[in-house]
Order: structure tokens, then sequence, then C-alpha cells
């Protein structure tokens, strides 16, 4: 339920609060736009887009600001826990401001949120009718959805739709495997080509930098082994002259007599036996290393092609013989995918005819409850459209579903179309909506409907913007009746300009305009009864002081006291 409404500078108004409560709350106002104000200010909250012209003039925004109790509103608690709000109790407080360079932000519990979370939140709070909602009402969709209220049938839905939306999944699986299968034989081909090729190699990893070492050496072997020789001749095997070790040995004979006689003489000895034994070690190596150098033609041939081969799996593969192996990996994966890929819709078309199956079972079963739920919804607006002065009115609920269901025709919500027929007139056809009714007969009807549908509302606030348009005298009545009867399980606003309506309210606001020549403003007052006579009196009359209208005025608000006594 909400509680109150603030404006700040939205439009003609400057300022404006609306306490509402249980029951009907009227507005009503001379023609101009502050009543207007008042369901614009409800979009801004229900997160409608953002507009800098309804900044008022001179003022730098505008602020929009109310607060709902959201006690025994499960849904809407759950949505409160995607964000950072927080409630006073179970009061809620939603508001929007618009800059007037069309910047807008969004509030909720003190948090600023995405003006989107205003709109998924509204839904669980509040459903607005006006007059683009009987255009709406024409819509089969819109009908269908009136039905599938009344009727309970969106526990069969429940089950329905997810098992829909797999279907068409699956459907747009299945086509994108078929469609694609030439495209996927090639890469198939490729992928197959060109892991035959890298297995006929076999690489294994740091097996290029491994080879490339081998060839070198390989091809400079004879080289290698005559400077390896030659070094190791120089240093420890020289017949016609003093080789390196036996002139170090000779060094270190003449130290050895004198080293103990001076300690930085011992120190220089000992770091010349190091060099005798270093040098040594490095001749037995270079002896070894010139005993164990390959001189292989026939090695170095085999060494030369398998370079070759891997270089010409670098070239199509990677830069890298890693990124080659990389390539091969990702291949065979990708490989085993497309040969899946016929399993694959082996199942999906396995699986589609079951979902088929089911989903025509499912929607047999929902045509049925259509059906059934169609007879007592015509019957049950009838009445309502007999008490609205409309005695020789029928309404037929069209379910159409095809004789022979196929699974082309299924769809979101089953194969059947919906469709609200109406005959205003004794004698007359019934006829779509769209077709057979007025302006005034298309309101009675959206009125009736939601009177029917108030005990299936998933809302507790119901906001009608002159949803009476085109309606007068006794219809205008029983629309108040009916707006007064729904407003004894609801919360209810209208903005109207019918004293018929106006009067059954239980509280009524005026919209106030004044005009200094300049600047148009509008402000938003609660009426004591008095007030309210004489605001009736006016909108009877199109006067003030009438006393004809005022006395039509109390009689209508006795009508409604007493109507009022007897719910």
């Amino acid at each position: 339920m909400w509680h109150e409404i603030r404006l700040s500078s939205l439009g003609v108004i400057a300022d404006a609060e609306l306490e509402l409560g249980a029951g009907l709350t009227v507005l009503t106002g001379e023609t101009g736009a502050g009543k207007t104000m008042v369901v614009t200010a409800l979009g801004l909250l229900r997160g409608a887009r953002a507009d800098a012209g309804l900044v008022r003039h001179g003022a730098d925004r505008l602020r929009v600001e109310a607060t709902v109790d959201v006690g025994g509103l499960p849904a809407v608690r759950d949505l409160l826990d995607e964000t950072p709000a927080e409630t006073d109790g179970d009061d809620l407080v939603l508001a929007r401001t618009i800059g007037k360079d069309g910047r807008s932000r969004a509030y909720l519990g003190g948090a600023s949120v995405p003006a989107g979370m205003l709109a998924r939140l509204s839904e669980q709070l509040v459903a607005v009718h006006g007059q683009s909602d009987q255009h709406r009402l024409l819509q089969a969709g819109a009908q269908r959805d009136a039905l599938d209220r009344f009727g309970d049938v969106g526990k069969a839905l429940a089950s329905y739709r997810p098992a829909y939306t797999r279907l068409v999944e699956s459907r747009r699986e299945l086509e994108e495997l078929t469609s694609a299968s030439q495209e996927r034989a090639r890469e198939l081909d490729v992928l197959v080509f060109g892991l035959d090729e890298i297995a006929q190699v076999a690489p294994e990893e740091g097996e290029d930098d491994a080879l490339r070492i081998e060839e070198s050496r390989l091809a400079h072997a004879e080289s290698l082994v005559l400077a390896a020789a030659e070094a190791h001749g120089l240093l420890s095997d020289t017949d016609d002259a003093a080789d390196v070790l036996d002139l170090l040995g000779r060094a270190s004979s003449l130290l050895d007599g004198v080293r103990e006689h001076d300690p930085a003489l011992d120190a220089q000895a000992r770091r010349l036996d190091e060099v005798r034994f270093t040098v040594s070690d490095v001749a037995g190596e270079l002896a070894s290393y010139a005993d164990g150098v390959e001189v292989d033609p026939a090695r170095l041939a085999a060494v030369s092609e398998r370079r070759a081969a891997l270089a010409g799996l670098t070239r199509k593969y990677g830069p890298a013989l890693s990124d080659v192996l990389a390539w091969s990996d990702d291949a065979r994966a990708r490989a085993a995918a497309l040969q899946g890929d016929d399993g694959r819709i082996a199942e999906l078309t396995e699986e589609i005819a079951q979902l088929e199956r089911d989903l025509l079972a499912q929607a047999a079963e929902i045509t049925a409850l259509r059906q059934e739920s169609a007879v007592r919804l015509a019957a049950e607006v009838g009445a309502e459209l007999e008490a609205l002065a409309m005695p020789h009115a029928r309404i037929e609920v069209a379910v159409r579903a095809p004789e022979t269901p196929e699974p082309s025709d299924l769809g979101p919500d089953g194969t059947d179309v919906v469709e609200l027929l109406l005959a205003a007139n004794a004698g007359a056809a019934p006829r779509p909506l769209a077709k057979g009714a007025s302006g005034g007969e298309l309101s009675r009807v959206m009125l009736a409907l939601e009177v029917v549908l108030a005990d299936k509302a998933s809302v507790p606030t119901f906001v009608f913007d002159e949803v009476d348009a085109g309606i007068g005298g006794r219809a205008a009545i029983e629309v108040g009746r009916r707006l007064a009867r729904l407003a004894s399980g609801a919360q209810v606003l209208v903005v109207t300009h019918l004293p018929q309506v106006a009067a059954f309210g239980d509280r009524h606001y005026h919209v106030l305009k004044s005009d200094d020549g300049t600047v148009t403003t509008s402000g938003v007052a609660l009426l004591d009864d008095d007030a309210r006579v004489a605001e009736l009196s006016r909108m009877l009359a199109g006067l003030e002081g009438s006393a004809t209208a005022e006395a039509h005025a109390r009689e209508l608000v006795a009508l409604a006291a007493e109507d009022r006594a007897l719910r």
C-alpha cells in the first residue's frame, strides 16, 4: 500500500503531497496538466524514461518520492535483497530525480539504483490503467493474459513455458548443426590432415634445439677434433718443446724451495699449484673430447633431414615447435567435437520429438482450461457490463485452437488464440473489440474485467487515469460503484473528470491552478466535506455557486455513502 506521494518541481506543480490510504482516492481538477502530472510522477517511480521537459521552468531539477508499505509482499522483499536498499520497518521509500540537463537518478530505500530496478519493483506494487491501456486491451496477447489470470492458467503455463524454451533452444542448435554440415566436414578434413602430418613427424618438445646443436657439431666434426688435439698437445703432449704443464711444474719446483720464508710468496705458490691442477684437468678433458667427437656423414644427413621436417611443420602450424604441439592438442579436441556432432544431431532430434509430444499434451490441457474459463469469464464480465448501463451487451471469449495441433502450432503460450468479442446491443453479432466497441464501451469492458479479476490481482494498488472517458449519466455512477467495490479489497487511485465517479471516493484531492500572468502553477489539496461538495458542484455545472448543482452533488455523496454502508 502506498502511504504518500510527494512531488517537487514537476511540470506545473511546484510542490505537492498526496497522502493515500486504503480504499478509493479520487483526484479531480480543471482541465490542465496538474492531474496528468500526478500520473506522470507515478510513471517516473515506475522507471519511465527521463524527460528534461518535465522539470518545472526555473528549477534545476524535479523530485518525486513515495513511501510504500511492502509488508506481506515477499516478491518485493526478494527484489530488495538484490539491492543495498534499506526499509524502515515495512516502509520503503522510492525516489526519482531528473535534472534540467535530462540526467536522471533513481533511489530505493536511500540507495542509488538503476531506473530499471524501479520498473521491476513497481510490477509488484501497482497496476496503472489509462486510455493507452484500453488500446492494449485490443491486443490478442492482453486478452489472453486476462483469461489466463481469471482461469488460473498460470500454473499450467509455469510448467509449459520452460519446456517450450528448451524446445526453441534445441531446434536452434539442431538447425545450426545441420546447416553447417558441409562447413564442419571441410573443417574436419583440414584438422585430420594436419594431425596426420604432425603424427608422421612425431615431434617432441625441445627436439629442434637439440638437433640444431647436434647438426652443428656433426658438420664441423673434423675441425673440432683437430682443434682439441692441438690444444691438448700444447698443454701436455708436446715432444719438441716444453708443454704448459712442464713449465708450470718447473715454476712450482723453484718456489717450493723458498716459499716457507715469505707468506706472500707462499700464497703465490698455492695459486700456481691451483693453475697447474686446472690445466691438467682441461688437458685431460680435451683428450676425451677429441676421442668422443663422431665424424659421421650418415648421421649428419639424418639430422638435417629431421630438422627440415620439423621446419615444415613450424611453417604451417606455428613459428615454434611448441606452437605446433599446441595446435595439435587443440586440433585433436576440435576434431573430437566435430566428430561428435553427428551423435549430437541424433540426440537433439530425439529430444525435440519428445519435447514436442509433451508440449502438445500440455497445450491441450491449457486449451481445455481456457475454454472452461472462457465461459465463466464471459458470464461474469457480462453481468458487470449490465450493471455499467450496458444491459443488452454480450461478451464472448473465443478460444481458438487447431483441430489437430502440430508441433509448428506451438508457441510460448500454447496453441490458442484468445479473442474477446462484444455485441454491444441486442440482436447484434459479437465482433472483436477493435471493431465493435466505442471508446466508452471499451472503458467499461476494461473496468468490468478489472472488477472480475480483482481477487486475482498480484499487486496491492490500482491507478486509473481517466478510464471513464466517453462515459456519463447512469453508466458513470456504476463506474464509481465498481471502482469503490474494487477498492474494498485493494488501494485504488482514480484520476477522473466525472462527479458521479468522484463522489464514491473515500478521500478526494483537488488540483488547484493559479496563474500570475507569467507562470502557471498547480498544487494538490485534500478536500473536506464542504469543499468536496463545492468541487462536485463545479464539475456538475461547470460554474461555482449553483444551488441546483450543489443539491445534486450532495445527492451523489449521499448515494455513495449509502452504497458504502451496504458493502
